[in-house]
């Protein structure tokens, strides 16, 4: 049986994988932005993190509309309990780093400690779980991976 197929790509590359670093730098730079300003109480700290966070849940957005297409373009992927797990994380991810933006927009710098680096803490651990389901999936699923 060939392997799983990815059927959102640009010219045979699967178009998720190419984008899901940019979430991943804009979640980690958030939780980073937190802890800087927990130590330093500098604003600049505080006032990067909704950019951040905005750019962040942008580039989850389309890379979960590609992951989308691949679950439910092949059959094979859509049956891994992997791929049901990585996608159930990065919904639970994306669900909190809502909620993370909101509060900073509701109390600004206040909302940093302890809820937003609370927060943003959950998220990063989040993301190393997804990410190594993730890798699950092309490693040991082959999804993506050329015959």
């Amino acid at each position: 049986m060939p392997n799983p197929r990815s059927t959102a790509i640009i010219a045979g590359h699967p178009i998720h994988p190419m984008l899901i670093p940019f979430p991943i730098a804009f979640f980690v730079g958030t939780f980073v932005c937190d802890l800087v300003y927990w130590q330093t109480s500098s604003e600049a700290w505080a006032n990067a993190t909704p950019w951040l966070l905005g750019a962040g849940l942008v580039m989850a957005a389309l890379a979960a509309v590609m992951g989308v297409i691949d679950v439910f373009g092949d059959q094979q992927i859509r049956q891994l309990t992997t791929a049901w797990w990585h996608a159930g994380a990065n919904v639970l991810l994306v669900l909190i780093e809502c909620l993370n933006l909101y509060i900073r927009y509701q109390q600004g710098p206040a909302a940093i400690i302890p809820n937003g680096l609370s927060l943003s803490l959950i998220a990063v651990l989040l993301l190393l779980f997804s990410g190594w389901k993730g890798g699950d999936l092309v490693f040991r699923g082959h999804i993506g991976v050329a015959d």
